[in-house]
């Protein structure tokens, strides 16, 4: 084993640390420190303990939030208040939402208004597909906004929605902006409504029978009818299997039937189901032709 270091309490110990201060007070003397040095290092010290504390502390938004007022306050004393919010392209939100969401409250200054960050706020509603910012010094903001539109309502898990065009998600059902909006049902049915409306427009008059289109396994659609009744369209052309509809109502008035089901999935077919009224009737039909036959033999 190697000799014991010297205890701190020891005559060797006490000699060795008096040895190490003198060393480190010579260096730091050799530095030749410009005067007042102490004092700015003291202040350092201060600003840092006060910055730790603010952000252990949590009142980091709070400092920025003051620190901004104080930047307006004067930006406004200096002639950059905002007074003039010129709004284009609003035709669903309202003025305070858009204005909010820009960041644009009533102490905001020109000077130190981000229209990048504002711009980044606009976007972040459903509703906003594109925007842009401008400043005009010395006290106006011009906001173009381009809404999206509304296309029609998605139901998920009785849940429903007001959608875009593309499915994005802008509005919950109540606040849709007129009534008899396209209806689609089902996961993924969202991102698959314009094909759907595109289709149906094509036979307007199924499409006024229509109450919903149903996404099947994200495959195949099926068409509920105002009347209850279910059309099972295939996975494959469509368009074919509804023209063929088209064709059998106007020879048959099939959708007007008492009906519970229109199977059109199979090319070289077509099944319906009967209601259980429809199918009671018709066999109570054929019980009492068998005894009318039964009673003409004899």
């Amino acid at each position: 084993m190697g000799p014991a270091a010297p205890h701190s309490g020891s005559p060797a110990g006490a000699a060795a640390l008096g040895a190490a201060v003198h060393a480190v007070a010579g260096r730091i003397n050799a530095l030749r420190l410009p005067r007042g040095i102490g004092y700015i290092g003291t202040a350092l010290l201060f600003i840092a303990t006060g910055t730790y504390g603010v952000i252990v502390g949590g009142h980091v938004p709070a400092l920025a939030t003051a620190i901004q007022d104080g930047a307006d306050a004067g930006a406004r004393a200096a002639g950059f208040g905002l007074t003039t919010v010129a709004i284009t392209g609003r035709k669903y939100l309202s003025e305070a939402e858009i204005r909010h969401a820009a960041g644009i409250g009533p102490g905001t200054s020109v000077l130190f208004f981000d229209a990048a960050a504002s711009r980044e706020g606009l976007l972040t509603i459903p509703w906003i597909a594109e925007a842009q910012v401008r400043k005009l010094y010395p006290d106006r903001v011009d906001i173009e906004i381009v809404e999206r539109e509304a296309f029609a309502l998605w139901q998920l898990k009785g849940k429903v929605q007001v959608i875009a065009e593309d499915g994005t998600v802008i509005a919950p059902g109540e606040a849709a902006p007129r009534t008899g909006m396209p209806l689609v049902v089902g996961v993924g049915a969202d991102k698959r409504a314009k094909s759907i409306v595109a289709l149906l427009a094509r036979f307007p008059d199924i499409a006024a029978q229509t109450h919903a289109a149903v996404l099947v396994a994200e495959r195949r659609w099926n068409l509920r009818m105002k009347n209850g009744l279910d059309v099972r369209l295939p996975e494959l052309d469509p368009a074919a299997a509804l023209a063929e509809l088209v064709a059998l109502d106007r020879e048959k008035k099939l959708l007007s039937r008492d009906l519970v089901a229109i199977d059109l999935r199979l090319k070289d077919r077509v099944t319906v189901r009967l209601s259980d009224a429809a199918a009671k009737a018709r066999e109570d039909a054929s019980k009492t032709k068998t005894v009318k036959r039964k009673g003409s033999e004899t």
